[in-house]
């Protein structure tokens, strides 16, 4: 949710489940909705301090098997909780990362050419040719359009007609912390293998990425491929949006700013109690006659048929090559990020010695630059189906 204006873009980073509770709280800690004589209290959600959660949330008891004007389900309330196991401290600390706009920031270092070396062979699969997007995949996003201060003017655009260009949201036009990219690349990066990049070459991929998105660090341009990105001028990136989003999250008071800013419904668009909970003029109770309608007042009379039409069956080879065009065919039949070229067969010789079940199981759960089913939202059947396409074409 954007508030726009002609001198500051401000975006509201406001958290999901906060719109969720929005309407069940006002502004004074309590607020409450009746049934009959029934009424029914809204409590606000505490931390261990004693304040307000942060996202402003609020929930209400159970009175009378209701919290409203719908009963709740006692007997699923009462079930106990007896999946997962509490994390052990190790696997606390192996995903503790936590990178601060303004530092400490890990230790490393990474130049721009290195990290287009390590974009070609772990990321380009996903994120296209200079972070571009891949459109044949669609899921994932484009890193860089072009420069970002430029592209940023772009996000007071409003599409008032059909062709009118919206906002362009990338990494460098609007995200205001570069040190948000570097944690997540660390932490979910690549996508079959999070965690599995060097701090070194982490930072070379955020090297690369402001240098596609024509960035500055201390005031100039990222343009030699030789330039190094490390802890020592990590600070001195200059993202456009930096102050482009409320509340202000920035300095000591950045939670309380947020706490405040959240438990204002208004804030963000959203009804409070007080103001009603529906729209205006609305009515209690609607009374309707139910009208019956014959069928044979129809020319011609309606059709009682549920049935979707049948589909013309292409075949089995025809469905998996469909799919392959679509999803698979950009990488294998180029090689790019290394892929194994359709219709080779000393390539796929290679792969299969290991056992068709194995190149299956590979694919399926991601391998190399390959995420899962190459990001591809098929099931597993299909999945295998197109790799038995590919190797009948390459024997």
């Amino acid at each position: 949710m954007f508030k726009l204006s002609h001198k500051k873009i401000i975006a509201i980073s406001a958290v999901a489940a906060a719109v969720t509770f929005a309407g069940c709280f006002g502004n004074t800690g309590t607020a409450s909705s009746s049934e009959g004589s029934t009424k029914y209290v809204a409590s606000h959600t505490y931390d261990f301090n004693g304040k307000k959660v942060i996202d402003g949330g609020v929930y209400y008891p159970v009175v009378d098997g209701k919290t409203g004007p719908y009963y709740v389900n006692e007997q699923a309330r009462k079930l106990a909780y007896n999946k997962g196991r509490k994390a052990l401290p190790a696997e606390i600390k192996a995903w503790d990362v936590d990178v601060m706009y303004n530092g400490p920031f890990p230790k490393g270092h990474g130049t721009v050419a290195e990290g287009e070396e390590v974009y070609e062979e772990k990321c380009v699969a996903c994120h296209g040719d200079f972070g571009s997007g891949a459109a044949n995949v669609g899921i994932y996003p484009a890193l860089s359009k072009g420069n970002a201060y430029e592209l940023h003017e772009t996000l007071k655009n409003q599409r008032l007609n059909p062709d009118d260009d919206g906002p362009v949201r990338v990494f460098g036009s609007y995200w205001p912390y570069a040190s948000t990219a570097w944690w997540y690349i660390k932490t979910g990066m690549p996508h079959p293998h999070p965690k599995s990049l060097t701090n070194d070459e982490v930072y070379a991929l955020v090297a690369y990425m402001l240098n596609i998105n024509e960035l500055k660090v201390d005031g100039q341009v990222v343009e030699d491929e030789d330039f190094e990105l490390n802890q020592d001028n990590f600070g001195k990136i200059e993202m456009p949006n930096v102050n482009g989003f409320e509340p202000e999250i920035r300095g000591s008071k950045g939670l309380e700013n947020v706490r405040e800013y959240m438990n204002t419904p208004h804030n963000y668009g959203a009804r409070t109690l007080a103001d009603g909970r529906c729209m205006h003029d609305c009515l209690k109770e609607v009374k309707v006659k139910p009208i019956l309608i014959e069928q044979k007042n129809f020319i011609p009379p309606l059709s009682e048929v549920r049935d979707l039409p049948k589909k013309k069956d292409q075949g089995a080879e025809a469905k998996a090559k469909a799919m392959y065009d679509e999803l698979c065919a950009m990488c294998h039949n180029s090689g790019a990020a290394d892929a194994p070229i359709i219709g080779n067969k000393a390539q796929w010789a290679k792969y299969l010695k290991e056992g068709k079940e194995t190149v299956y199981k590979k694919g399926i759960e991601g391998v190399g630059a390959m995420p899962p089913k190459g990001g591809a939202q098929i099931s597993d059947a299909e999945f295998k189906s197109i790799v038995d396409y590919i190797i009948s074409k390459s024997k």
